[in-house]
């Protein structure tokens, strides 16, 4: 199997805590982390994916909204530049731990953190970046 991601939440796994918009929200969320904890593959997707599932169906939701569309714009760019890849619909990564580790430090450093701006968990974000990512829930298996 494989799941899907718009671009801006492969910037939100780095720092995922286990807090999100309800509890229908974090259990899948934690779900699909315990996939990708497990390695399975993404593939890059325009508009809700399999973590904006639970609140997707209302299209009052942000998910649809164009200031998130815009934030997968500038997280695909800026992730697309530091992997030298296309961060593109229907491309398809798998997150290893070196991949993780560079998408980490370049999110801690603020090199990839263009789409951040205004999104409402930005400040947990930068404290769980700034504090070295101790209590976060996408760990990528040691091969």
């Amino acid at each position: 199997m494989t799941i899907t991601l718009r671009p801006h939440h492969l910037l939100c796994l780095l720092t995922y805590v286990g807090k999100g918009y309800s509890p229908a929200f974090v259990a899948g969320y934690d779900r699909i982390v315990a996939r990708l904890n497990a390695g399975e593959e993404i593939e890059i997707t325009a508009g809700p994916d399999d973590i904006c599932a639970p609140i997707a169906c209302d299209l009052k939701e942000h998910c649809h909204g164009p200031s998130v569309i815009s934030r997968d714009t500038r997280a695909a760019r800026d992730v697309g530049r530091l992997l030298s890849t296309d961060i593109a619909p229907g491309a398809r990564l798998t997150l290893t731990p070196e991949i993780t580790a560079a998408l980490r430090t370049a999110f801690a450093t603020g090199d990839i953190r263009s789409a951040c701006p205004g999104c409402e968990w930005e400040s947990l974000c930068t404290t769980v970046a700034k504090d070295g990512y101790p209590d976060v829930r996408f760990r990528p298996p040691v091969a």
